[in-house]
């Protein structure tokens, strides 16, 4: 179970309340969101990388509702209207972790007069980083991840059936396709063992290749459908026992081709693990 606290990227509380958040939206959710305007939250820094981002994402993909930029103030006041969509960033910890550690994730929520701010129902929402890390590391992501978020909302209004708490892994079943890709990996985000073309081919057999951020950023600009990057959000080294979030998404397609996490430990650190490699090697159509 998991709290959140409605803080936005600029550090900024909204308020300093905490809520639960394991709602699982029903088939009314999804038909309200349908017909809704979606009020997308930009940071307090008007000149913040997030902001640039996050405007181009939905001017280039956005086509589920009407949309409107909006600030925190005005969110704060149009937050209890049922006809109204937010697409925000939010910072989440989780109930049962020991070490409190918070997270950077992206929501998209339907309005309604609720309790607490924490406690508005999620349409869907997506792990963006570790909180506290500087967002040129996930700000030029925003337009896959808002592209995936839209095709995930039409996947499960389609199919409400799919709605459940582990509804993203709904796309392992999938994961066979990556080995069809070339699979885009930065060194660091690897665990050691990893960190060699040898080790990496002796338990994926399949196109890969070590690169940069700035090559990942570029793939997602040039819409290369054969590049799929991984997407890791983990504590950066500075907490034990936290999650660590391993997505791997297609550059070109916004597909979620894995979905997993581990706990961080001795034997399982804050990286891609060369475990999750054998699993999307051994994997089958």
């Amino acid at each position: 179970m998991r709290k959140l606290l409605i803080l936005f990227i600029a550090l900024i509380p909204l308020s300093a309340l905490q809520a639960q958040r394991e709602y699982l939206p029903t088939e009314e959710d999804l038909e309200a969101f349908k017909t809704s305007k979606t009020y997308v939250v930009l940071d307090a820094n008007p000149m913040s990388e997030y902001n640039f981002e996050m405007k181009d994402a939905i001017e280039n993909y956005w086509n589920l509702t009407d949309y409107e930029f909006i600030d925190r103030n005005d969110f704060e006041e149009n937050v209890t209207d049922e006809t109204k969509s937010f697409l925000y960033m939010a910072i989440v910890n989780f109930e049962k972790d020991k070490s409190q550690t918070m997270y950077n994730f992206l929501c998209l929520s339907i309005g309604g007069d609720y309790p607490t701010m924490g406690e508005m129902k999620d349409i869907v929402n997506i792990p963006i980083s570790f909180y506290g890390v500087d967002e040129e590391n996930f700000a030029y992501k925003l337009g896959t991840l808002v592209n995936f978020m839209q095709n995930h909302v039409k996947m499960i209004t389609a199919d409400p059936d799919l709605v459940s708490q582990n509804v993203f892994k709904h796309y392992n079943d999938n994961m066979a396709d990556i080995q069809s890709k070339i699979l885009y990996l930065v060194k660091d985000e690897m665990e050691r063992k990893a960190q060699t073309e040898s080790a990496i081919k002796a338990v994926y057999p399949y196109d890969f290749k070590f690169v940069t951020r700035e090559d990942i950023k570029d793939a997602i600009m040039n819409k290369e459908e054969d590049v799929v990057f991984l997407h890791k959000v983990g504590p950066e080294g500075v907490r034990l026992t936290s999650r660590v979030y391993k997505i791997l998404i297609g550059a070109g397609d916004s597909h979620f081709y894995y979905f997993d996490y581990h706990k961080v430990t001795p034997k399982a650190p804050d990286a891609f693990l060369l475990s999750d490699l054998k699993k999307l090697g051994k994997a089958k159509k």
